[in-house]
């Protein structure tokens, strides 16, 4: 079933001030008010040039003539620096934060893609695209210290992971979200959205070196190669993200606390630069 986000009249009072967004500095005056205009995304975006290609970045309106370019979307952004952008549309307006407050990493992504389309022009999608495309909608970069909820995770152990008070996750684990279509999704309290992660290992607030550090493994094309590198995270079980996760039998019944797959194995964590 496709998704169909609220309205803006439909969202409560104060849904701006959910936890997920408090590491964006552009969020309350993109979420506070009306719908910015092109114009106003602009303004904030000022004199912003792509880090791989070079291209003076800009949102452009994707309207009937732009859609009717020969261009793929990610091509268009490395070479030209126009990204797309519906006004008045969660999704996009969500994506337009992502480049104003995830820019290095957002082209970086964007400049493995349009390699990898130089690479395979034919349309066929290549298991790295697919990794791409999964991070950059669902994507997110946890780093943590602790190896007890590395384990957890690894088995899928989510009352372990989330609510053990002997190795608590606010005090060991960050989360840095880059996949807007969580944003998108994080708009309806009753849904369950599951980040895709890459995780390291390093200090909890490392979190602006942590993602300098996975932008340049992707410029290298050290990560991202598969959608297998992803792991998946439950947003509901991050603690104050979610109403009823202090409960345990919220682990239960809830859709996203999914047991681990049979022969699914995750990738070792990456280290910080500095660790």
């Amino acid at each position: 079933m496709r998704f169909i986000a609220p309205s803006r009249a439909a969202l409560p009072a104060g849904f701006a001030n959910h936890p997920a967004l408090a590491g964006f500095a552009h969020a309350g005056r993109l979420l506070a008010e009306d719908w910015p205009s092109l114009d106003c995304l602009n303004a904030l975006l000022g004199e912003a040039h792509h880090a791989a290609s070079g291209a003076r970045l800009s949102f452009v309106a994707q309207d009937a003539a732009l859609t009717a370019e020969d261009l793929h979307y990610e091509a268009r952004i490395h070479v030209q620096g126009r990204i797309a952008t519906r006004e008045r549309n969660w999704h996009d307006l969500f994506n337009a934060l992502m480049w104003l407050d995830r820019r290095p990493l957002k082209c970086a992504v964007n400049a493995r893609y349009a390699r990898e389309l130089a690479q395979l022009p034919s349309g066929n999608r290549t298991r790295c695209q697919a990794a791409l495309t999964h991070f950059d909608e669902a994507g997110a970069i946890v780093v943590l210290d602790e190896p007890r909820l590395v384990e957890a995770w690894d088995r899928h152990d989510w009352l372990e992971l989330f609510r053990n008070p002997a190795s608590p996750w606010a005090r060991h684990a960050e989360v840095l979200l880059f996949g807007h279509a969580l944003l998108e999704h994080l708009l309806v309290p009753c849904l369950f959205p599951v980040a895709k992660c890459l995780v390291v290992l390093g200090h909890p607030h490392a979190l602006g070196t942590a993602m300098q550090d996975i932008a340049r493994a992707l410029e290298q094309g050290d990560c991202l190669n598969d959608p297998q590198d992803l792991r998946p995270l439950p947003l509901a079980g991050i603690p104050g993200w979610h109403a009823d996760n202090e409960d345990e039998d919220f682990y239960h019944r809830a859709p996203c606390f999914r047991p681990l797959r049979p022969g699914r194995r995750y990738p070792v964590p990456r280290r910080t630069a500095h660790e």
